[in-house]
């Protein structure tokens, strides 16, 4: 995208393995070097239509049309997610791209993976001698505080909150490294020791703040276990249970990234076949486990055993 006369300047990205040129600063993605390459996305600020011509409302904030997905932000702005490749922003008056930045970093860039025929799982990853776990669950879960704690244990950071998911040449499924950091509360922060990396608040008013892991996977590593968060309370302990086929395609399907939206835009057959292909090799289990952080140096060692004895 070349940086035309009175436009905000160009920044560069690597997302979920994708090249990002975008006109917002995009806050807690990772700066990546430019190349001559035309990118894979690009974000602008544009006009945003108010509604899609012949578009669906999808839910209450959101319509697609064809391959066109309108996103309503109160007090913030509308994103047009185009085809996977382009993200165009308007703002609300009183509005700042920073404000904008986690809603392209988040839904819209959820949308878009969808759009471009990846799995985005709503889960964050962790990873270790090139093979790699995945923490799914509901926002609240601690799958952000619990990957962390995996990376203080010896683990390599891959991906917080959107999991980018495709197959390799071998069929074999990959996680992309997000190029974004960890956002974590600041109970967490305190209580995980971590507040040397503490960066900016991911938005004003709250009291969570973007983190830096202590290391970061550089290539895509290989998916070969995926984990759903499920509470539990004493006197009942952790436990991991293996999910079977039907129940392993189905929490896929719920963890996906807005399923809702995920529904709209490809079709059953793909997502089944997409989820099938996964499970060909990554295996799925429940992770029933107390909340607390009293009980996390426990759960991540219980959590790493497990995984470590699948094998390779």
């Amino acid at each position: 995208m070349a940086e035309g006369e009175g436009e905000p300047p160009v920044h560069s990205y690597r997302i979920s393995g994708l090249a990002v040129a975008s006109q917002l600063e995009l806050l807690g993605a990772i700066d990546a070097p430019a190349n001559d390459d035309a990118p894979d996305i690009t974000v602008r600020l544009q006009a945003a239509p108010q509604t899609l011509a012949g578009g669906v409302a999808g839910g209450p904030n959101w319509e697609i049309e064809g391959e066109r997905v309108l996103l309503r932000v109160p007090r913030v702005g509308r994103f047009l997610i185009e085809g996977g490749r382009h993200i165009g922003v308007e703002l609300e008056p009183g509005a700042t791209p920073r404000d904008a930045s986690i809603f392209v970093l988040g839904v819209s860039f959820g949308i878009l993976l969808h759009q471009r025929g990846a799995m985005a799982l709503h889960g964050a990853a962790v990873a270790r001698d090139g093979r790699a776990l995945a923490i799914c669950g509901a926002s609240g879960d601690g799958k952000s505080t619990l990957s962390t704690a995996l990376c203080r244990a010896g683990f390599e950071f891959v991906a917080d909150d959107i999991c980018a998911v495709s197959l390799g040449d071998d069929g074999r499924p990959l996680v992309w490294p997000d190029g974004r950091q960890l956002k974590l509360w600041r109970e967490a922060i305190d209580q995980l020791g971590v507040a040397q990396s503490q960066g900016a608040a991911v938005r004003g008013g709250i009291e969570k703040y973007f983190i830096g892991a202590p290391a970061a996977a550089i290539a895509a590593p290989r998916l070969t276990a995926i984990y759903v968060l499920n509470d539990v309370r004493p006197p009942r302990a952790e436990a991991i249970e293996p999910l079977n086929l039907p129940d392993a395609m189905r929490a896929l399907d719920l963890q996906a990234y807005r399923p809702a939206i995920r529904a709209r835009i490809a079709s059953k057959p793909h997502n089944l076949a997409q989820s099938a292909a996964v499970l060909r090799h990554a295996r799925a289990f429940r992770f029933d486990r107390p909340r607390g952080f009293e009980h996390m140096d426990r759960l991540v060692e219980a959590l790493a055993a497990h995984w470590e004895a699948l094998g390779r």
